[in-house]
């Protein structure tokens, strides 16, 4: 793909500005048009898959994606290629909005591209065209979603409906109903659930935070927007630290070949003045996750987003993935919704929080642990409170990070008698250094997992109760097995090393058995980008005091001793160092 030459006075880092993100829209919206069929109304995008939505959904998601990245280019020439094809899926080519399937969401994009882009689109179409355009997206209004983000879905058709007068009633309950929903799922300081359950991921900025603000700040309403606004301001103060100092995303969730649509709520919060962040932040942040992408095989020879992460991989698609589900990344050039002029693309670009200093970053909504280290831009997160067991192993591995991919060997897990499920995970809490939380293992075991942290070392503390005496047990740490990663060269270094030590109740090879009772297992962990760290042995020792009590001592740092009780676990700090 050809990008402008940097302009290193404007962005030091990521050496992106306006321009290339203009750049990178332009290349995409072109490299798909050879595959438009049926009048534009569908895209036909090469490759073998095809989601379980069978090949016309699919085409509807290729028109519907590619659409919202015309959307935010608003080139006039290209949302003509658009119109065409509108006026050809509403005649008919398009499969109707049904309870629970597909075209529900591609209706939402449709829908939001219209709303955006009214004067040079919709207001140009034909009598005849807006009617059936209109009674297409109208089937949105009564379908059933499924319980999750999908509920937002005709939140946003029925916005743009009301906006045109198009069946006001029956488009006022929707968003009505749709924003009533997702009440049940905000647990706070800026988080959602997507759906029942505790599934926390990406899905809380491209979906969640996305469509009501943008509902709100389309409808010009005041109060929602203090109320959707506020919480995606909220949301940003944590969302900021899950991007590495490469530009790498955290590597944690579902749908992940989306790529930079990670930048979603980065450019939300600019547009619509709802961010902690400053401008300078924000372009560093969203321009460093488009880059990483576009430099490490995102987009293949024809010009085309590949279903992957970097290149093509299998090991981050759903069944509901198809040949073009990984243009919703056209969500990420949101932010060419933003003047020229506007401080996000005129300001000099600033660190992200993962490049200014090491941190701990406790986020108690769902239970998660951030340590970075500003060395290598290493992020890690330590997940003790996201599950959902329908897409393991994305939500519930104990770790991800930003240089790391969740492996076929079960890394960042604790495995009792061979069985690694981690599934009925219980929050325990997180505090300034540690995080904890209660799973159930192999043969129905409770593991109470506590891990403390200072700077890239990790303390894993694991007692396992309720396991016949003399279960094998055996606990993982990063995944070694994944190569030395091309972006850390970036920050002078030759790769990513993961070490594991066995510090309580494990042999060299990280295994031990139950006892009679309760029993500890600890293993000390890092993972960095250090040419040459301290020997890991040598940053910390771990004492055992009695079958439920542990004592830390970090060297240079502060002693912490570990209770674990029936309900819950204890902190403590008894010294300095």
């Amino acid at each position: 793909m050809q990008l402008p030459p940097y302009d290193r006075t404007l962005s030091p880092r990521s050496g992106y500005t306006r321009a290339h993100w203009e750049s990178a829209a332009d290349a995409l919206l072109a490299a798909v048009e050879p595959y438009a069929a049926e009048g534009g109304a569908l895209y036909h995008l090469p490759g073998h898959r095809t989601s379980w939505s069978g090949r016309l959904s699919d085409g509807l998601e290729g028109y519907a994606r590619t659409l919202l990245a015309a959307a935010f280019r608003r080139d006039e020439t290209v949302l003509q290629r658009y119109a065409e094809g509108l006026a050809a899926g509403a005649a008919g080519v398009w499969p109707r909005i049904e309870d629970r399937s597909q075209p529900l969401v591609e209706a939402a994009s449709i829908a939001l591209a219209l709303r955006l882009t009214r004067p040079l689109l919709w207001d140009r179409l034909d009598d005849g065209v807006r009617q059936r355009a209109a009674d297409w997206l109208g089937g949105a209004l009564t379908a059933e979603a499924w319980p999750c983000n999908w509920e937002l879905f005709p939140v946003t058709v029925g916005g743009f409906l009301q906006e045109i007068g198009h069946e006001p009633e029956a488009s006022r309950k929707a968003v009505d109903r749709g924003l009533e929903r997702i009440e049940d799922w905000y647990v706070g300081e800026g988080w959602y659930t997507d759906g029942d359950g505790r599934k926390f991921d990406y899905y809380n900025g491209w979906a969640m935070h996305l469509y009501p603000v943008l509902h709100a700040w389309l409808a010009d309403d005041s109060r929602l927007l203090d109320l959707y606004g506020g919480r995606l301001s909220r949301h940003l103060e944590d969302y900021a630290r899950l991007f590495g100092g490469d530009g790498a995303p955290m590597h944690q969730g579902r749908s992940l070949t989306y790529r930079f649509a990670t930048t979603v709520p980065l450019w939300l919060g600019a547009l619509t003045g709802h961010t902690p962040l400053p401008p300078g932040e924000t372009r560093r942040l969203a321009s460093g996750a488009l880059k990483y992408f576009l430099e490490r095989g995102a987009v293949d020879s024809r010009g085309l987003l590949t279903l992957g992460w970097h290149g093509p991989d299998s090991a981050v698609l759903q069944d509901y993935s198809g040949p073009a589900s990984p243009y919703w990344a056209s969500k990420g050039f949101l932010g060419l919704l933003l003047p020229p002029g506007h401080p996000v693309w005129t300001a000099a670009e600033e660190p992200g929080p993962a490049e200014r200093s090491d941190a701990l970053t406790a986020i108690s909504a769902p239970n998660w642990l951030l340590q970075s280290t500003s060395s290598d831009g290493v992020v890690r997160l330590h997940n003790h409170g996201s599950e959902d067991v329908r897409y393991d192993p994305y939500y519930t591995r104990l770790a991800y990070s930003t240089v790391t991919e969740p492996s076929s060997s079960y890394d960042n897990s604790v495995i009792v008698g061979d069985d690694p499920s981690r599934t009925d995970i219980e929050p325990l809490g997180v505090g300034e250094g540690w995080v904890a939380s209660r799973h159930t293992a192999g043969g129905g075991a409770r593991v109470t997992t506590v891990v403390l942290a200072r700077g890239a070392v990790e303390v894993r503390a694991h007692l396992v109760a309720g396991a016949e005496p003399w279960t094998p047990v055996r606990v993982t740490g990063w995944a070694t097995e994944v190569p030395p990663r091309e972006r850390i060269r970036e920050w002078g270094r030759d790769g990513v090393r993961a070490e594991l030590l066995p510090a309580v109740g494990l042999s060299g090879a990280l295994t031990g058995v139950t006892g009679e009772g309760d029993t500890v297992f600890v293993a000390l962990a890092r993972l960095t980008g250090e040419p040459e760290p301290v020997p890991l042995a040598e940053t910390v020792s771990v004492r055992a005091d009695g079958e439920r009590e542990l004592t830390v001592r970090w060297s240079g740092g502060p002693e912490v001793r570990v209770r674990w009780g029936d309900s819950g676990v204890e902190i403590v700090p008894t010294a300095r160092g």
